[in-house]
């Protein structure tokens, strides 16, 4: 490794594969049996947190140290030394006799640190000893010259947060996602524009369905780029098809989704980092009337209990969740679900309930429909504010003003005069197209069951109209004579 090469590592930071140490401690041999333990990587000593070089001396002497450490493992641990100018390098490339020990303890690599786990952890996280994980294992579908186009690297360096101008095949060499000239299954989920091209069942499925069971379903969308934009596209379609409540203060309302953001980011971060990739099933986000559920194939990874959610995390793609967590997908290694926990009772709404079966994970999030109902139906009558939600109800003094004639109610009127499409209802708005509004308030009119579908059997057919219900119809009178 000449001085080009190490700077290009030190400019990657630490991460998976990659730590950095101002001088040779005592827990050396823990990082080394932790990255033996993983995919192998790569400690630079001499080497600030901050990517500074310090330098260190007496090298003979440090590289005799450092093997002795190694040998000092149980089975021992081949490690290339090697000196770059003032930084010392250690390699430890991909061992075979897994699981390793140093001291009596276990050790792995998650994110950019390394954890102690109990031997029959180990044992239990690789499915057996010397077993390769999917995710590290070669992308046999991918050409790198074929498909790792400049717009695909450039997209993946801001995703990644490298420095611009880096070349790709020493990059990608170094963040392991490429091994022996051939991308890993890892890398080509990251860097793809459709995923089902190297693994068919990764994309994700997200569905709404009207009431509480799969009878009807609304709307349907597969998701299917690489995983970052999976990840992006699914918390966008989950923000648009969930209610928004409207929340009054002086400067005007803001808007508050009905359930917490950051939980669903983390929950649904959770269902592409965890899944068992090797499944014929993909993982699918199902929305009901009074819940959403997460449902991710593979069951809970080696080496997890169901007692352990929300204690200890167990990456069943450690390389997949590595770059997650260089991407900022992931903000604390092995807390997730007490994270989604602590923010949901934040929030005011009901913790996630998971269920756990040998073959899939389910987490379900109870949605606060009652107090939905109250602030749609408040804002289709003209009768009442919006719904405050608890925690910020005595901080909240609605302003007065003079409300105009909510969309709501305008959809309404439009429909007492007899059955229309929902392209006719636009054009009645005056709207140009059919807006994300007009569908919301649409649905959310459905589900209080202040309008229905005129062909119920068949909710996406091209010839589809709305009208109102008997409940609708009787606001609608008594909207009138409050006029």
């Amino acid at each position: 490794m000449n001085k080009h090469p190490l700077s290009n590592l030190i400019a990657l930071g630490e991460g998976f594969t990659t730590e950095f140490k101002r001088t040779v401690t005592s827990n050396l041999g823990r990082e080394i049996c932790a990255f033996a333990n993983a995919t192998g990587g790569i400690i630079l000593v001499g080497v600030n947190d901050d990517g500074k070089i310090a330098g260190v001396g007496k090298h003979n002497k440090l590289k005799s140290r450092v093997q002795s450490i190694a040998r000092s493992a149980e089975p021992p641990i081949a490690v290339d030394v090697e000196s770059i100018g003032e930084v010392l390098s250690i390699t430890v490339p991909e061992q075979h006799s897994k699981p390793y020990s140093f001291g009596g303890k276990f050790f792995i690599r998650e994110g950019a640190t390394s954890q102690q786990m109990a031997r029959t952890e180990i044992r239990e996280f690789f499915f057996k000893e010397g077993l390769i994980h999917f995710d590290e294992t070669p992308c046999t579908n991918y050409d790198l010259e074929r498909d790792l186009t400049p717009g695909i690297w450039s997209r993946f360096v801001q995703h990644a947060h490298l420095p611009e101008g880096l070349e790709p095949s020493p990059a990608l060499d170094n963040l392991h996602l490429t091994k022996d000239g051939r991308m890993t299954h890892a890398g080509a989920w990251l860097l793809c524009d459709d995923i089902t091209r190297y693994t068919l069942q990764a994309h994700v499925t997200c569905a709404m369905f009207r009431g509480t069971t799969k009878t009807y379903i609304l709307d349907r969308k597969d998701f299917s780029g690489d995983l970052y934009a999976i990840y992006e596209e699914v918390m966008v379609y989950l923000q648009a098809k969930l209610n928004t409540a409207l929340i009054p203060h002086a400067r005007g309302r803001d808007e508050r989704l009905e359930l917490p953001v950051d939980a669903l980011r983390e929950a649904l971060v959770n269902a592409i980092a965890h899944r068992d990739y090797r499944s014929t099933a993909n993982a699918q986000l199902y929305i009901f009337y009074d819940r959403l559920e997460i449902v991710t194939p593979g069951g809970l990874p080696a080496g997890m209990r169901e007692e352990d959610l929300g204690v200890k995390s167990v990456p069943r793609n450690p390389l997949l969740f590595g770059m997650f967590y260089r991407m900022g997908m992931v903000e604390q290694v092995g807390s997730g679900i007490k994270r989604i926990r602590e923010m949901c009772r934040d929030y005011g709404v009901a913790e996630p309930v998971i269920e756990v079966s040998e073959n899939w994970v389910t987490t379900t999030f109870k949605r606060p429909i009652e107090q939905v109902e109250d602030q749609v139906m408040g804002e289709v009558a003209g009768e009442v504010t919006p719904q405050v939600p608890s925690q910020v109800k005595n901080k909240v003094k609605p302003q007065p003003e003079s409300r105009p004639e909510s969309l709501e109610m305008r959809v309404l009127s439009l429909l007492s005069n007899g059955p229309m499409a929902k392209s006719a209802l636009s054009t009645g708005l005056e709207q140009k197209k059919v807006s994300g509004q007009l569908n919301m308030v649409i649905r959310l009119l459905i589900a209080n069951n202040t309008i229905e579908y005129t062909i119920p059997e068949k909710p996406n057919s091209r010839l589809q109209k709305y009208m109102l219900t008997k409940k609708g119809k009787e606001l609608m009178e008594k909207w009138r004579v409050s006029k």
